[in-house]
């Protein structure tokens, strides 16, 4: 292949990047999806763009995009996950939080992935087996660290574990409050973020099996040596759902705790 799936990832991320970068400040149409959930001007002709990258590099390939959802063909394997514009809430009221997600599953397992923040114009990236972040042409090597003691928490729904998990109980826990520093980024930058050291862990609810939302950062996390588990701690797809991602086993440990303790107690 002319361009490896890595490299590829990555020139399509940042295809809808600068097309997110153009829209800022604007006023984008709004497009109502279900509940609170909306699209952008600004998600969909950034996922046009990230398309036409894909397409033009790999028209054999399939793609799953958060927008317009399935299309190519499912023959050899080959899935792109696309989510133009993690964070549109965030964007739509000009809060610069907000990440581009291109992710490629062959199979079972994302091989390559790229999630760009149009902003910081930093570019976190995986090839499968290693994690790096590139910004201005030079790439470096992300390393987990858990110093920060800053922990990221999803508050949005849906809550399929209601019953014995919800974030926000996490977070009027003494025990959490005694050992971590709680924030809440809206956007699943944040999972490059625990890949990168800059933020000690990340926790959400839901299914997240075929997530355009979240490939990509999981992957850079596994890539760049962090925990990634469900909320049983069980592989992140597969048991009771839920994603712990922490920067390193006693983070983890401590986290997967807090989370039974609600569990036990339910």
């Amino acid at each position: 292949m002319s361009l490896v799936d890595a490299e590829l990832a990555i020139r399509a991320a940042q295809a809808g990047a600068e097309v997110v970068r153009s829209h800022h400040g604007t006023a984008v149409a709004q497009f109502a999806k279900s509940g609170w959930d909306f699209a952008t001007t600004a998600d969909i002709e950034a996922e046009q763009a990230i398309l036409g990258v894909l397409r033009s590099a790999r028209p054999d390939d399939a793609v799953l995009a958060e927008e317009s959802g399935r299309s190519g063909s499912d023959r050899n394997g080959r899935l792109w996950l696309v989510d133009p514009l993690c964070g549109t809430l965030n964007f739509a009221v000009h809060t610069m939080l907000v990440s581009v997600n291109v992710a490629l599953r062959v199979g079972a397992e994302v091989v390559a992935a790229a999630a760009v923040d149009p902003f910081a114009q930093e570019v976190f990236w995986t090839d499968g087996s290693v994690a790096r972040m590139r910004h201005a042409g030079a790439d470096q090597q992300l390393r987990p660290s858990a110093a920060s003691g800053l922990v990221d928490v999803n508050l949005d729904p849906p809550y399929p574990n209601e019953r014995t998990f919800r974030a926000a109980r996490l977070l009027a826990d003494e025990r959490f409050v005694e050992r971590f520093r709680p924030r809440v980024v809206s956007t699943t930058l944040a999972l490059a973020w625990v890949a990168a050291g800059r933020r000690a862990a990340y926790v959400t609810d839901g299914d997240l099996r075929d997530s355009v939302h979240f490939a990509a950062g999981i992957a850079l996390c596994a890539a760049a040596g962090c925990v990634v588990t469900g909320l049983d701690g069980q592989p992140w797809h597969s048991g009771r759902s839920g994603l712990v991602a922490a920067a390193d086993p006693p983070t983890h440990a401590e986290l997967m705790a807090l989370v039974a303790a609600q569990r036990d107690s339910a």
